[in-house]
């Protein structure tokens, strides 16, 4: 089994999530999505989540109609601060031996990962599944201490879209996976500010979330 892990705050989730999602899925020939929401994420103030049920009930609606997504409410219901190390750790616990985790990242957060609790061993872990976001280079990933050299022209070759997919192997023994994903300009900040206006937004997510915000009068 190859299961990915798409985590994230999805306040709301919207279409780029799940054109991510379908893009990995089919690049990668996964198994199952797992995605899994986020309770109380230490890198973004609280003030700025919808509660952590309400976004957990969009990540089902938008979802459901996907029979290779599935839906993880472990770190909703934490009453604690949930770390990526923590969860993969606990998963791996979970399915059977052999069973291969792929961490689903956008490229601008995994840049971040240096500042990450563990993130060595997270490394050693999980499969990284790293995909482009508008905005950064596969060639900053040259700038991150903890991996190896990576041959720039390999990198530039997946900014340009020349080549697609890079296989990159870890010092650890393990490997990561750079995707260049067809770009999907949709991002939740824009969604919110939208609703605050009261302008459309149906373009942006799946109609059953939308309806499920005007519903709850979220982000009014």
């Amino acid at each position: 089994m190859f299961i990915g892990i798409l985590g994230g705050s999805f306040n709301p989730i919207h279409n780029g999530h799940l054109h991510i999602a379908n893009a990995v899925y089919r690049m990668l020939g996964l198994d199952r999505v797992l995605f899994m929401p986020t309770g109380d994420p230490p890198h973004k103030p609280a003030s700025s989540l919808a509660p952590a049920h309400h976004r957990l009930a969009m990540v089902r609606l938008a979802t459901e109609p996907y029979k290779a997504f599935a839906v993880d409410d472990r770190e909703t219901r934490s009453p604690m601060v949930s770390y990526s190390v923590d969860t993969i750790t606990h998963l791996k616990g979970e399915y059977p031996s052999g069973t291969k985790l792929g961490f689903i990242i956008g490229l601008d957060a995994f840049l971040d990962l240096p500042s990450w609790k563990q993130a060595p061993h997270l490394l050693k872990i999980c499969h990284f599944i790293v995909c482009s976001r508008p905005g950064v280079t596969f060639t900053q990933l040259q700038s991150v201490s903890l991996l190896p050299p990576i041959s720039l022209a390999s990198l530039q070759n997946l900014d340009q879209r020349v080549e697609i997919r890079l296989e990159v192997p870890l010092s650890s023994g393990n490997s990561m996976t750079l995707l260049s994903v067809p770009p999907c300009e949709v991002s939740a900040s824009r969604i919110r500010e939208h609703i605050a206006l009261k302008r459309p937004i149906g373009a942006w997510l799946p109609p059953a979330v939308e309806s499920y915000i005007i519903q709850h009068l979220l982000y009014q």
